[in-house]
């Protein structure tokens, strides 16, 4: 099957192409697309991928759907395009780069600035129907997803994976803790910030993690 994705992307998951859940999954989201609203825009639904080639990444962070309401989701999770109004679970995670860090992130709630810095941010499931959360889950989205981390595990070392919440610490329950640093918590959202999500200082860690790697730090202004 011939897949628009980065050409890093697409070797490194080359086993997935052709398997039937993949050609399931293709129909499902093109009839999806023709038949209402679907986000995020279908020309970005690999955008995490695009974003962070498989060879540049240093962090993954794991979300689990897209926004579902009109002009947020922009492929990368957590992320909204430039001028829209950020979600609560994103304005969390400034406040906590802002005290973890003591640096002020730019204002724009788009996170493409740390997708070109090597860091992976994956959501779960790609796609979803206006205003119905967690739509398109089950469909074949997930284990698409779990192939993609179970390759970062299993070929590359000296990675940060930040698993904020219970669904991401399941979905990567089996990341290789040897060759990699993995960071848990609960979710930036307003129901869970307070109960572990600030104070986790996961953007500190990874730097230092990175740092003592030889990697280069994120700035994650």
């Amino acid at each position: 099957m011939n897949v628009r994705i980065d050409p890093t992307w697409h070797q490194a998951l080359a086993r997935e192409w052709d398997s039937p859940y993949f050609g399931n999954l293709t129909s499902f989201v093109r009839q999806s697309y023709a038949a209402g609203t679907v986000y995020p825009p279908a020309g970005r639904i690999f955008a995490a991928f695009d974003s962070c080639p498989f060879d540049k990444v240093k962090v993954v962070i794991l979300g689990q759907d897209p926004y579902h309401e009109p002009g947020q989701a922009n492929g990368l999770c957590f992320s909204v395009a430039d001028g829209v109004t950020q979600p609560p679970s994103l304005v969390n995670i400034f406040k906590e780069i802002r005290s973890d860090l003591g640096v002020e992130p730019l204002p724009s709630g788009d996170l493409s600035r740390w997708a070109s810095q090597g860091v992976l941010l994956l959501n779960s499931t790609l796609t979803v129907q206006a205003h119905r959360a967690g739509s398109h889950q089950g469909k074949g989205w997930e284990e698409f997803t779990d192939a993609a981390i179970a390759a970062l595990s299993q070929q590359r070392e000296g990675l940060v994976f930040m698993l904020w919440g219970s669904y991401a610490i399941r979905k990567g329950e089996h990341i290789d803790r040897s060759r990699h640093l993995v960071l848990t918590s609960p979710h930036p959202s307003p129901l869970s910030a307070y109960r572990g999500f600030f104070g986790n200082h996961h953007f500190s860690r990874a730097n230092s993690y990175l740092a003592s790697h030889g990697q280069t730090p994120i700035d994650w202004r």
